[in-house]
């Protein structure tokens, strides 16, 4: 087979495709169904690579609401996960760390309105007992596996931490924040070398390794993939440990450690980084893919979340340059492959690995190695999103949960807020349309109380949606007058704000309307498109070519909505049989956004539940943006400078 190098500079390919979406198309045709080095006689099984590959394919999933990308991973993790919650080929009192990575794609399935979701439950609570009594150190670090005793590897905390904080936040296990950090905190207080600030690839308790120093337990070299892992695990596991929990930074401030000492053994010229690390230009080292995809993974979606400084998003982008020059290649048929990533690299087993120098540069490269893959996708996904995120730097989007504010039974049981808020996965949740938000550089946030010019002050768009009948909440906060002259206020002063309303029978339209008169809108009582069941075609909204607003869009699916009746200063953007479906004003120094229903919910935005032709995702993705540009120049960084 004949390969092409291929070197772009672009998050998009030559072809107008995404390198992510590209990558994705090369996994599927090479693994249509089962994650397996099959031309290597490799069984599938329950392990680590599946975990990685199936976690970069989701933040495609979430890039493109095809749902092509969640079939794949539900039929992957379908192969393994039984009825009843067992995990097929997975051995627990094997206590391998490895093991746990893969479920992180089943809390994603334990998340999603689905149904028989129960049993990703139940296998999640089965690899969360096996973090429960994985053998530790004395001080309390997960050994790597019980085969492996009294050892950490920076390998592990990507394996293991991710899930076990996304487990904690999801089940309300709050007291495990701290155990998780901990690790962190061990796994640098015994592997980082004080000269270079790299950290060593493992460390051994006990010393009785062959590869461990005698005084300090650590191995001998730097790997590139060990210190990949590890960063990768600290941006991941950022997600979900709380703000407000008082041990945050200590994990944000090892990233800010790790970070500029990786920066520092960048190649110069070719901007990749080398399979022992430290040691540019000797003999047999090389420039290693997955290594040098961690790192601009780690680097990139750092600086995209605050933690590492912008200063250092060219040494990002000349890394994800670097791999595309030097890494990547095209068949035949068009197909793209990734070269140069190492199979493996251990220390001790049978045959024993020492940890030498010679030792890593031993192991054989394999094309298309799942280890390298995922991090060039997930490295791609964060490079997609920086060409885009700085529309919204220093802007804040909040969703109303005042006028809304319903209840349902949590996962254990407990009472919690859901529908339309930007936590809420499941298909009532506006946890689609909020990664929008977030992905285009904007912060997003809830408005529980009644607004004030006090809580709208740091806010630059303000959502209120499908405001509660007595029948959704026993006491509904119903818009009063003081409500709506508050948030006109707020809008003349340079506010961008959406109404949401729904139909009839589903919103309070009365009070509500209150509001919307400000602006010379009134939503009213009619209901259109009222789908019967599965009748989509019922739902369809035409948009005209020329809706600035939508500039690409032109068939959206939007059921059971009121319309709406305009007069000035407000206008219709969108119409449909005579109806006003979308309207817009312009009030002072701000905007008004209004339509009859919220049609942006997960359930119509994912891609899961609507047939393609609808393109809600991107209509969301446009709306968002079009808000976002309608935030008077300077009125965000004055917000910002006041919080």
């Amino acid at each position: 087979m004949s390969y092409v190098a291929v070197a772009q500079s672009r998050t998009v390919s030559e072809r107008g495709t995404p390198w992510s979406q590209r990558m994705v198309a090369t996994v599927m045709a090479t693994h249509p169904d089962s994650i397996a080095y099959t031309k290597e006689k490799k069984d599938a099984h329950w392990e680590y690579e599946m975990g990685v590959i199936l976690q970069a394919i989701e933040q495609v999933w979430y890039r493109t609401s095809d749902d092509r990308y969640f079939n794949y991973i539900q039929k992957n993790i379908d192969r393994y996960v039984t009825a009843d919650g067992d995990i097929r080929t997975y051995k627990l009192d094997d206590y391998n760390i490895d093991y746990v990575t893969p479920g992180r794609s089943l809390l994603m399935l334990a998340q999603q309105s689905l149904p028989g979701k129960e049993k990703y439950r139940k296998a999640a609570d089965l690899i969360r007992k096996q973090i429960a009594q994985q053998p530790r150190t004395k001080e309390g670090g997960f050994w790597h596996k019980k085969r492996y005793p009294y050892q950490m590897w920076l390998d592990g905390l990507y394996m293991a931490e991710p899930f076990y904080a996304e487990y904690s936040l999801i089940f309300n296990e709050p007291k495990n924040f701290d155990d998780i950090i901990n690790q962190f905190v061990w796994m640098e207080k015994h592997a980082r070398d004080e000269k270079t600030g790299l950290l060593y690839h493992g460390w051994d308790e006990s010393r009785e390794q062959k590869w461990a120093n005698p005084q300090t337990g650590k191995s001998p070299n730097f790997w590139s993939r060990a210190m990949g892992w590890y960063a990768m695990a600290l941006v991941d596991v950022l997600d979900y440990i709380p703000q407000t929990h008082p041990r945050r930074g200590e994990v944000v401030a090892i990233l800010q450690r790790l970070m500029p000492a990786v920066a520092k053994y960048q190649d110069p010229k070719e901007g990749c980084w080398y399979q022992v690390t430290d040691k540019i230009g000797q003999k047999g080292n090389y420039m290693e893919a997955s290594g040098t995809g961690m790192f601009v993974y780690a680097m990139a979606k750092g600086i995209r979340l605050g933690y590492l400084p912008a200063s250092m998003m060219p040494t990002a982008r000349k890394g994800y340059e670097g791999m595309l020059k030097n890494f990547i290649s095209t068949d035949a048929d068009g197909r793209i492959h990734l070269e140069k990533t190492v199979s493996v690299s251990g220390l001790g087993g049978n045959p024993y690995r020492d940890g030498s120098y010679e030792y890593y540069l031993s192991e054989p490269l394999r094309q298309d190695d799942l280890k390298g893959v995922g991090p060039f996708i997930m490295a791609s996904v964060e490079m997609e999103i920086a060409a885009e995120n700085t529309l919204g730097k220093g802007k804040t989007v909040a969703v109303d949960n005042y006028f809304n504010h319903e209840f349902r039974k949590g996962y254990n049981g407990e009472q919690e807020p859901f529908h339309y808020t930007w936590a809420d996965k499941l298909h009532s949740g506006f946890w689609w349309w909020g990664n929008t938000f977030r992905n285009l550089g904007a912060r997003t946030v809830q408005v529980p109380d009644a607004p004030t010019a006090a809580s709208l002050k740091d806010v630059d768009v303000y959502i209120v949606v499908d405001p509660d009948t007595p029948k959704e909440t026993a006491k509904p906060n119903y818009v009063n007058e003081a409500d709506s002259k508050a948030v006109a206020d707020w809008v003349r002063a340079g506010g961008t704000l959406v109404l949401m309303a729904n139909d009839t029978s589903n919103c309070e339209h009365k009070n509500f309307n209150r509001l919307a008169a400000q602006f010379g809108m009134q939503f009213l009582p009619k209901n259109r498109n009222m789908v019967q069941k599965d009748q989509f075609d019922q739902g369809t909204i035409k948009i005209s070519e020329g809706t600035p607003i939508f500039p690409k869009t032109r068939t959206v699916y939007i059921k059971e909505l009121a319309p709406l009746d305009v007069k000035a200063p407000a206008k219709a953007v969108v119409t449909d049989s005579g109806d006003v479906i979308m309207a817009v004003a312009k009030v002072g120094k701000g905007t008004v956004f209004a339509v009859g229903d919220p049609w942006l919910y997960n359930e119509y935005v994912d891609g899961r539940r609507i047939a393609a032709k609808f393109e809600n995702y991107q209509a969301g993705k446009e709306l968002a943006t079009w808000l976002l540009e309608q935030v008077p120049t300077g009125a965000s960084a004055l917000r910002t400078s006041r919080r």
